[in-house]
């Protein structure tokens, strides 16, 4: 099976954050989109394993992914670890997505910080032949990183204002982690409103210096290979 961008969270509800209307414009566009959730956060001050399992499930259905998987790994304990690396790696090579989307490297959460580096880790071992692990090897065209919480100054943007509201929908999902009215929730920095507006307010700010209502920005490594110089150039 074979998938045009496979995008990479620490946690349920991490790739809506920060690439929900990018997955949203691809599926839109009739490519193949996988989704793999790393962790069940199940060290979230709200919400069970079970609300999460079925939100990122909603959430999925709702950006039109093909599929979405969750690979178990430890909540607050993402490592590089062999098990970790070759867990990644067998997902990759199962799936042999052109694009991987990952987290950003620098970031406030300790697992996100750490998942960019285990993934990209695992990137590069996919591709190689002597990496073994009962699948063929797979190298992906491109790595890209994207923001969760904190951003600098991307590599480029996506234009994402025709498909904001499915992103918006796909955040709905996670009742149990962006709404505080529900028994025993108890406050956190998801659930208060500056959350979301925390959100918006970066997707527009990439937006309007692009020129467009909202957009969502992404981090590569290598230089960006361009037909000229001009501005609207193939």
């Amino acid at each position: 099976m074979s998938t045009d961008l496979l995008v990479f969270g620490p946690h349920p509800d991490d790739v809506e954050i920060g690439l929900g209307g990018t997955i949203a414009r691809h599926t839109a566009a009739g490519d193949a989109v996988g989704l793999c959730d790393l962790t069940e956060a199940e060290l979230s001050t709200n919400g069970t394993r079970e609300q999460r399992r079925a939100e990122a499930g909603e959430a999925a259905r709702v950006l039109g992914v093909r599929w979405r998987e969750n690979l178990g790994w430890p909540d607050g304990g993402i490592a590089e670890t062999p098990d970790m690396i070759r867990s990644a790696v067998g997902l990759i090579r199962r799936r042999r997505p052109r694009t991987i989307a990952i987290p950003y490297w620098d970031d406030r959460h300790p697992d996100h910080v750490a998942a960019s580096r285990v993934l990209r880790t695992a990137a590069f071992r996919s591709g190689l032949r002597r990496y073994e692990t009962g699948a063929d090897p797979w190298q992906p065209d491109w790595i890209c990183y994207y923001f969760i919480n904190d951003s600098v100054t991307p590599s480029f943007v996506v234009d994402v204002s025709a498909h904001y509201q499915r992103k918006r929908d796909a955040l709905d999902c996670y009742r149990s982690q962006f709404q505080s009215s529900g028994a025993g929730a108890a406050v956190t920095r998801l659930n208060a409103p500056t959350f979301r507006q925390l959100i918006e307010s970066r997707d527009a700010q990439f937006g309007a210096l692009a020129g467009v209502a909202f957009a969502e920005g992404l981090i590569v490594r290598e230089p960006i290979v361009r037909a000229g110089l001009l501005k609207h150039a193939p």
